[in-house]
């Protein structure tokens, strides 16, 4: 028998995976990774609510459960990552490298490694081509999880399972309430885990704190404001800017002389981009070009965001070996330390991903 550990969050999603697990006969042994820190209650998301909702899911198939405490190994990873692209102007995705370093690393490190596979509630599918294991889209466009998978590695997506990656949300909603789960209708978790309800921005102004420099028009060089600090604005951004005469979009930041540039208008072409150059281009599974010239273009599907869309465009390796990749129109809010997150053409199989530079 396929010995299997299931990470379990209190969502909907894991339950119904661990139920899906359950009927096809398999009994996992089911993880609850606390990441969340112990000293600030009020920043832990609703941990205590979700181990209780998982001990009754535990309770009701009569499985193991084991609290896993991460939180310091998130805090020495995640969140100093997190702070040092913030700190360097950058957009940083704690949540892709959540993945790559917790619930797939340092899990495994202590806990998985005795185990043959690791299922999740992910929204992701993998699909096996001659030999190789692949990471593949989920059928549903809006719950597709995998650019949050798109830095995990072959050895990890060869041992991961999707039990619920080919259902829609509404189909897992649907199976939640036919088999009468606790958490059948809760709430869908969103942003940062343990951020709870708290800003993205009051947890960076807690760490970096704040400092002050110009707002200025980047076509007339006219100053329009102050900000607190380049961490708080990404490229793109037009909510919440609050600075009069709008509406305003941030298009660039300057941060030796700590200014931040906007631009006024509604579709200011300063915030679209068709040319992204990656770095640290990671391949999943393999480089399924690898045997093509090296100056080849290659038609692909793209995202930088969290968003159903995909974009089609042409990638390429340039003359200083870095991946570019040229979008067929033109992309809102391109931000440096985004992940753009390759797909072939038709977005099923995901090949990797690359910080934007």
């Amino acid at each position: 028998m396929t010995k299997i550990a299931a990470l379990v969050s209190g969502g909907v999603d894991s339950a119904v995976a661990v139920h899906s697990l359950v009927q096809q006969g398999y009994s996992p042994d089911l993880f609850y990774i606390k990441i969340g820190p112990e000293e600030d209650k009020e920043w832990n998301c609703t941990s205590e609510e979700d181990i209780e909702i998982c001990t009754w899911l535990a309770n009701k198939y009569k499985l193991k459960l084991e609290v896993v405490d991460l939180h310091h190994q998130y805090w020495d990873m995640v969140v100093k990552y997190t702070m040092e692209k913030a700190k360097m102007g950058l957009t940083p995705n704690p949540d892709v490298m959540c993945n790559k370093l917790i619930k797939f690393g340092c899990f495994e490190e202590f806990v998985g490694k005795d185990y043959d596979k690791i299922a999740t509630g992910h929204y992701a599918t993998t699909e096996v081509i001659n030999g190789k294991t692949w990471l593949a889209t989920s059928p549903d466009p809006v719950k597709d999880q995998t650019d949050f998978l798109c830095q995990i590695n072959f050895k990890q997506v060869s041992k991961l399972m999707f039990p619920i990656g080919h259902l829609w949300k509404h189909q897992v909603r649907e199976i939640a309430e036919k088999n009468n789960l606790l958490n059948a209708n809760r709430k869908d978790s969103q942003g940062i885990c343990f951020l709870g309800q708290v800003d993205f921005r009051d947890y960076i102004g807690k760490y970096l704190g704040e400092n002050p420099g110009d707002v200025r028009e980047l076509e007339t060089g006219r100053k329009i404001g102050t900000h607190k600090g380049l961490w708080f604005y990404t490229i793109g951004q037009r909510k919440g800017l609050g600075f009069g005469g709008g509406p305003w979009f941030v298009v660039k930041k300057n941060m030796k002389r700590n200014i931040l540039f906007v631009s006024n208008g509604y579709n200011p072409e300063k915030v679209y981009k068709k040319k992204l150059k990656m770095t640290d281009f990671h391949f999943i599974t393999e480089n399924p070009w690898a045997r093509d010239e090296t100056n080849a273009q290659h038609l692909v599907t793209f995202k930088i965001r969290h968003t159903p869309e995909f974009f089609m465009g042409h990638l390429f390796m340039d003359e200083n070996n870095e991946w570019t990749l040229i979008s067929q129109q033109p992309i809102h809010g391109v931000a440096p330390g985004q992940f753009c997150v390759v797909y072939d053409e038709n977005h099923h199989l995901c090949f990797g991903s690359g910080e934007i530079i």
